[in-house]
């Protein structure tokens, strides 16, 4: 089997049930879901299994979560079911509880950074971000997209900054406050 089909050559691509432009915002918030999962993937070569074995176990979990997300943006057929569920933003909103626990509490912003695989989390939040804002204007263009991917998106950027507090604190490196604002955090 070859890897390459010729068929984006000119600039459109293939959906599950159509074909639009490479540029059209679908494209956009579904490439950004994938670019997402290769900084995941960064993230875990980053990571002693032996510190960080839930994290890893979690971040698997979201990896085949975000294949979901980008197969269900995808999805532009009249019949479809999606395979995000409300389920993963539960899952996820009681594993940033369980990491909230385990780092101290803050009052200021966090500059990203710290260990590499925090950094690496931090980028994985900011991209997620940007994939979130990405549905976002495709829900607003009147696509039909599922609402549950934009809620686990929101919270999946939560999951990753306690993530990367976490990976610090467990490091022994601490997390670098933003010092020219107040406090906003109480």
């Amino acid at each position: 089997m070859k890897i390459y089909t010729k068929t984006g050559d000119q600039g459109k691509t293939s959906l599950i049930g159509g074909r639009v432009s490479k540029d059209h915002v679908r494209v956009e918030a579904y490439g950004t879901i994938d670019e997402l999962n290769s900084f995941i993937g960064k993230a875990v070569t980053e990571l002693d299994p032996n510190k960080f074995q839930d994290i890893l176990k979690d971040l698997e979990t979201i990896q085949h979560e975000l294949f979901d997300c980008g197969g269900d943006l995808a999805n532009v057929m009249k019949e479809r079911k999606y395979k995000l569920q409300e389920a993963s933003v539960e899952a996820l909103e009681k594993r940033i509880d369980v990491l909230s626990e385990e780092v101290p509490p803050i009052k200021r912003f966090i500059l990203p950074g710290g260990s590499p695989a925090a950094a690496t989390l931090h980028i994985a939040r900011t991209v997620t971000r940007r994939a979130e804002r990405q549905v976002v204007t495709l829900m607003n263009e009147v696509e039909d997209v599922p609402g549950v991917i934009q809620k686990y998106l929101n919270r999946l950027s939560d999951y990753f900054f306690v993530a990367a507090r976490a990976v610090n604190y467990r490091l022994n490196v601490k997390d670098v406050e933003y010092i020219r604002g107040g406090d906003v955090f109480r």
